[in-house]
């Protein structure tokens, strides 16, 4: 049989590109900001993670420029060889130091983090107890570790208990959770989680991606936001995010990072973080020390557009975080709001199977500490005629 197979016998895309409905893609032709230009046309942004608004700041952009004059545009090789620079030791220590944890490494990507992190720490011998509606990222980390991936229902802390109580006592065990769901923009039981870790002997990990800038008064992330900075053994974020930039970061112990710098295998054999990066990121963590009000002003805006939804009328999944979920719960109607809100000025995210439940789709929406309420208030109109006139959509084929 021909490998390439299923690639010639694949539709699904061709069908939502012929039907009309393909929602993805779309070419970004200004930098990322609350109002964008995309395919030529203006939208009013509600569907990137740049939570703080710092991926247009002036000086994170003036940083990196500076980065590149000063360490040209990449290292040409991995951290663990020729491609340390102070710069990246600079923001390992700013970060670890932010952080309240002993050291801290970064990775060249948030997604490369999680693999590097759990292959290196967890191995054929232990056990990993991880929420289902945990990120890619995680999952695959833990098939790279050769683990046992131990799945718990979602922030259901009695399934958690049952499993580890079921555990062999004499394997490793590692809790892994997301701080902030990506889809759902809940978070994560943590204080729950900790006391389980400490019941039954596991260490926990959080990934903290969609937490960072977010949670905790000065945006330390989840476990600032729980009061339990010293309970978490490990906690990973990115920079695609808060951080205005790319990459990822991994905090805890020293002698736990230490080991991942020698025994990760994503990270030694990958490329480091290139200078522009670096520096982005360094700048927009130092805007954030300077700056924490723009936490609070990102709690205000998505508070505030949480509550015009509900006045609105329309259905959300309720969060404390700048996700917010639209429920539209079928593919092909989630598709075609998706798009009819481009169309009429406003970027969203359609979320599917199997990042949903069957028949609860959503349109994941998310929010920036720059934005303003004259500007959601145009986009929460928009969004409530699209969804209340949307025509009937046959399901069928996809």
């Amino acid at each position: 049989m021909d490998i390439f197979k299923k690639c010639f016998t694949y539709d699904a895309a061709k069908k939502a590109r012929e039907g009309g409905y393909y929602p993805y893609f779309h070419e970004l032709n200004s930098r990322q900001d609350i109002v964008v230009t995309m395919e030529g046309q203006e939208v009013i942004m509600i569907g990137s993670n740049n939570y703080l608004g710092l991926t247009s700041h002036p000086e994170v952009i003036q940083a990196s420029i500076d980065a590149v004059r000063e360490f040209g545009t990449g290292v040409s090789g991995s951290r663990f060889l020729n491609g340390t620079l102070s710069l990246h030791r600079e923001l390992e220590r700013e970060l670890a130091e932010f952080l309240h944890k002993e050291d801290c490494t970064i990775f060249s990507t948030g997604y490369q983090t999680n693999l590097g992190i759990i292959s290196a720490i967890a191995g054929r011998h232990d056990l990993i107890f991880c929420d289902k509606e945990n990120h890619a990222s995680i999952y695959d980390g833990c098939r790279l570790s050769y683990a046992e991936m131990i799945r718990y229902n979602h922030s259901d802390m009695e399934d958690l208990e049952r499993k580890l109580q079921a555990a062999d006592p004499n394997k490793g065990k590692l809790i892994v959770t997301d701080g902030v769901f990506s889809m759902g923009g809940d978070i994560c039981k943590l204080p729950e989680i900790v006391a389980l870790a400490k019941k039954y002997g596991a260490r926990v990990m959080i990934d903290d991606a969609h937490g960072f800038g977010v949670l905790g008064k000065t945006g330390r992330g989840t476990a600032e936001h729980f009061g339990l900075e010293d309970e978490v053994d490990i906690i990973m974020g990115t920079f695609s995010k808060s951080l205005a930039s790319l990459g990822g970061y991994v905090v805890g112990k020293a002698e736990v990072i230490d080991y991942i710098r020698h025994n990760s295998r994503p990270y030694i054999f990958c490329a480091a973080i290139t200078p522009a990066n670096t520096a982005a990121a360094l700048a927009a963590l130092r805007i954030l020390k300077r700056e924490p009000e723009r936490v609070q002003a990102l709690r205000d805006i998505a508070d505030y557009v949480r509550k015009g939804l509900k006045a609105r009328g329309l259905k959300i999944r309720d969060s404390e975080t700048p996700i917010i979920p639209i429920y539209t719960y079928t593919p092909i109607r989630t598709m075609v709001a998706c798009n009819e809100l481009f169309k009429n000025g406003v970027y969203v995210n359609p979320v599917l199977p199997p990042a949903t439940p069957p028949g609860e789709c959503l349109i994941r929406t998310s929010y920036t500490a720059t934005h303003t309420k004259e500007l959601m208030d145009k986009a929460m109109d928009i969004i409530v005629n699209v969804l209340n006139n949307l025509p009937e959509i046959n399901e069928e084929g996809l």
